[in-house]
């Protein structure tokens, strides 16, 4: 057993350093407070005692959810009366098979499974889009090596297994509860997804954030995935700071102890969004297209270096984009953008006028060495399209993009790049 999650987190936020994991996936269960545990996973599942029976929030995935009760049973016995869904991502709720099976196990009743109305209609949306869902994530994990990579991959033939239980009981803004002699409220905000809720207990002033903080810069660009709502996020943490509360519980990441240590980080998030929104719509009011917007708006670097805010998984750029999409539509704004020619008829152009393939590369190589590696990585598209089979450009190709892997932080970046790889480096080895 590591150290404390509330000891590293204190550790941490007091220092302004985070020189080891944050978000650990050991599958460990530690106990917060009176009745209160929590599983660090992929997701982490946190369980209330509530004197008639267990509350968990959250699942955790498909190739954790086995270990995940199994730690919630070296804790306590109590049958498992509630399953909290935060909201339908896979890593939230493809373990509940587990769930079931233990009551199975153990001749009890299947925990009540509370989530808001928009979970049934994602897990309906996985269903459809199965195969690409599988994709996404292999190539959004891909380009690291580490045991939540390898949890991503486990299920390869479905996103989500068909035991996943879907929700017994859904509510549209607020639904309360109690829970033996405790209140649970269930508030619904819209933020990494449309199906999200956070949990407030005001009787003992704990908060459960899901994945409104998550020890990374805000999930709220991701290049793959549907819609997010950077804006609404921002007011969801305002209405969580103004509760007060006193523990913290989030679903990737470390728990945080302290009103004032919890207001902070909540701030922080909420204010770095409010910015980006902010900034976006300002210059999209003046008429600026998505590419001067790109490379104009910025977070600064003393917030991206904070502990809970470093962009390691999303990142601000893809924030950025995800603005201008839910308020200006797909478009950038280039004209010849519209309606594209194939991308393989503009680049066999620009060979033909450059003098071959070998010369887009060779400038691509050029530009790699100085140091331009977004250029470079343009120059290296043209070329692979205008000779999809030709293995040398390919081998160059996979160079640069393996290149690009290196210097990027986010492990969405990561895996996108590493896929150009891989793909280029596949044709070269033929």
């Amino acid at each position: 057993m590591g150290i404390h999650p509330l000891e590293l987190s204190a550790k941490v936020l007091k220092s302004g350093v985070a020189d080891e994991p944050l978000n650990r996936v050991t599958n460990e269960i530690s106990e917060l407070a009176d009745n209160l545990a929590i599983v660090e996973s992929f997701s982490h599942s946190a369980v209330f005692d509530t004197g008639d029976g267990l509350m968990c929030f959250d699942a955790s995935g498909a190739g954790s959810g086995k270990n995940v009760v199994a730690s919630i049973r070296s804790w306590r016995t109590e049958r498992i009366s509630h399953l909290v869904y935060t909201h339908g991502h896979a890593d939230h709720i493809g373990g509940s098979f587990a769930f079931a099976a233990d009551a199975t196990d153990r001749q009890n009743t299947k925990p009540l499974v509370i989530g808001h109305e928009n979970v049934n209609a994602r897990i309906d949306r996985y269903t459809r889009t199965n195969d690409w869902n599988i994709r996404i994530n292999q190539r959004q994990f891909g380009g690291i090596s580490s045991d939540m990579g390898l949890q991503i991959g486990e299920n390869l033939q479905r996103f989500l297994p068909r035991s996943t239980m879907r929700p017994d009981q859904t509510f549209r803004d607020t639904h309360s509860l109690n829970c033996g002699s405790t209140t649970v409220e269930l508030h619904h905000a819209r933020g990494e997804t449309d199906d999200h809720l956070w949990a407030w207990l005001p009787e003992k002033k704990w908060l459960f954030s899901g994945d409104f903080v998550i020890w990374n810069y805000p999930n709220a660009g991701n290049p793959q995935k549907v819609q997010r709502y950077a804006f609404e996020w921002s007011q969801a943490l305002r209405r969580m700071i103004d509760q007060g509360p006193e523990l913290l519980i989030p679903a990737h990441g470390l728990p945080i102890a302290g009103k004032k240590e919890i207001a902070t980080v909540l701030d922080d998030i909420a204010t770095s969004l409010e910015s980006l929104v902010g900034q976006v719509l300002e210059m999209m009011n003046a008429g600026e297209t998505l590419d001067t917007i790109i490379h104009t708006v910025k977070v600064p670097q003393n917030i991206l270096s904070k502990p809970y805010m470093r962009p390691l998984y999303d990142e601000p750029e893809f924030v950025v984009r995800n603005i201008w999409r839910l308020y200006g539509g797909w478009w950038d704004g280039a004209a010849s953008r519209l309606k594209p020619a194939p991308d393989g008829q503009v680049a066999t152009e620009l060979a033909r006028l450059s003098g071959g393939a070998e010369n887009l590369m060779r400038r691509a190589l050029e530009l790699m060495t100085i140091g331009e590696i977004r250029l470079a990585c343009h120059l290296a598209d043209f070329a692979g399209w205008a000779a999809p089979d030709d293995p040398a450009i390919h081998a160059d190709r996979a160079t640069i993009y393996e290149q690009r892997r290196k210097s990027e932080l986010s492990l969405m970046s990561k895996g996108i790049f590493k896929a150009a790889a891989q793909d280029s480096q596949a044709i070269a080895d033929k």
